[in-house]
């Protein structure tokens, strides 16, 4: 198409916009609504843990796969595929009876997400591609990923107060609804392309490895010793390194490795995975604090975590101002310090200690180490990638974060729960918080140290020459 963007491309630009929405807020909106949904269906906490991994696992774990199938089927029908089973995922979700069956349902609403969002981001490549409207388009979409998790947390809260947890998944029904109302008329149809055959057998083994290693660390809370969790732990790493082998030896492979080798882009994807570890399981711990603890109802503790997504946005904004001049470096280096220092404060938290001194302090450190984090990362774990990569390291970039926040909660599970005892009491609960954002807290500092070691100095002439791999030639 032109660089003139028409109407209709307006509209696509809203509907992927909202699908990006859905897609990302669906990890956290459930969040804010664990404490009435275990109650409601007498959940382990084991069992609310794989509510928010199940869907992180998925998600993560086939987004590299996802990206193959939306190739293999056309832009249009995998993005409606994702669209339906999403809503009937979540429908399903919306009226489950115990937490096995929730549980299924947040694991299958990754798995249509891990379709949908590949191709709702190609559909937004090939609708705005070049000029102003390109600039702005991609600006809208990664702004509505950004807020994303803030509006899901708050959302959450909302239904959970004023109407009920299972609308926390029904929601998606009526969106999804809109979605393929507005798609079917506006999203036009592209070939398939099925020259290269699609890597099932890496797919399966990522898929099972990883969830392998997941379940033993989640199930380790009760011992590490049972045989139930070194099988899952042995098992799930072997997986693990048979999938890397045998990406080493197929012609057209799910992962190629030169994408996770590159010294830079390696080292974004760690950072990324550690930030998911941490910001998926410390939110989790901390609206559990809010609202079992602080005695919050579910829409004032979303309201409670805004001023670190409100910091992280501002930093970002300001902080864009100075990237290209000194690169990305120094922004994860001190990032990820700050951060540290705002969950070692969180780790303070008492059972009669007030939000505004125990908490918001902390919030307000993580949320400007987040800012600083979340700026550069993006664009490092892309640095230097050749066009035919380019939707492989896209993809797993995404995936990085996603897996990192399901092996981290599942880690953070086990961490709780040992630091809880078998006590019931406020204090109890508050040790086992209080132990996961110290755990965090560590966390960030070695991203900081692999930052510092890893990363190069920031160099203009070497990043323009890298990035003019980037740029297709010949065309």
């Amino acid at each position: 198409m032109s660089s003139h963007a028409t109407r209709r491309d307006w509209i696509v630009l809203a509907t992927v916009a909202l699908v990006q929405l859905v897609v990302v807020l669906d990890g956290t909106i459930v969040t804010i609504a664990l404490p009435q949904a275990q109650a409601d269906l007498a959940l382990s906490d084991s069992e609310r843990s794989w509510v928010v991994t199940a869907y992180a696992l998925a998600f993560g774990g086939l987004l590299l796969l996802g990206g193959r199938l939306v190739n293999y089927l056309g832009l249009k029908k995998a993005f409606m595929i994702g669209i339906v089973g999403f809503a009937i995922a979540s429908g399903f979700g919306g009226i489950v009876q115990n937490g096995t069956e929730l549980i299924i349902a947040r694991g299958l609403q990754g798995v249509f997400a891990a379709l949908l969002a590949p191709a709702a981001l190609a559909i937004l490549t090939l609708t705005f591609t070049s000029g102003r409207e390109r600039n702005i388009a991609f600006a809208v979409f990664g702004t509505v990923a950004g807020v994303g998790a803030a509006i899901g947390l708050l959302l959450g809260g909302l239904l959970t107060e004023y109407a009920t947890w299972r609308w926390c998944l029904l929601i998606n029904v009526p969106i999804a609804v809109l979605i393929v109302v507005v798609g079917s008329v506006t999203l036009q149809h592209s070939p398939p392309d099925r020259e290269k055959p699609i890597d099932g057998w890496g797919a399966l083994l990522v898929v099972l490895g990883l969830g392998a290693v997941v379940f033993g660390l989640t199930e380790a809370e009760k011992s590490w010793t049972s045989p139930q969790v070194i099988v899952s732990l042995v098992l799930g790493v072997l997986l693990v390194v048979a999938f890397v082998i045998t990406q080493t030896r197929r012609a057209n492979p799910l992962l190629p490795l030169r994408v996770v080798t590159h010294r830079v882009r390696g080292t974004a994807f760690s950072i990324q995975a550690i930030a998911g570890a941490v910001m998926i399981g410390s939110m989790l711990y901390l609206t559990l604090h809010l609202q079992v603890v602080l005695g919050m109802k579910p829409f004032e503790a979303g309201l409670a975590t805004l001023p670190q997504t409100v910091l992280i946005m501002i930093v970002a904004g300001v902080g864009s101002r100075y990237l290209e001049a000194i690169g990305p470096k120094p922004f994860l280096v001190l990032g990820p310090v700050l951060t540290g220092a705002g969950l070692f404060w969180l780790s303070f938290i008492t059972a009669d200690g007030g939000y505004a001194t125990h908490v918001l302090p902390g919030l307000a450190l993580t949320g400007v180490g987040m800012g600083m984090v979340f700026l550069p990362l993006q664009n490092v774990a892309l640095r230097g990638v050749s066009p035919h990569d380019a939707g492989v390291a896209g993809a797993l970039s995404t995936a990085s974060m996603q897996i990192g926040g399901s092996v981290g909660l599942a880690v953070w599970t086990t961490v709780a729960a040992g630091a809880t005892g078998t006590a019931m009491t406020l204090d109890a609960l508050v040790d086992g918080y209080s132990a996961v954002f110290v755990g965090s807290a560590g966390l960030m500092v070695l991203g900081a140290v692999i930052a510092l070691v890893a990363l190069p100095k920031h160099d203009r002439a070497a990043v323009a020459a890298e990035e003019k791999v980037m740029v297709p030639t010949g065309h």
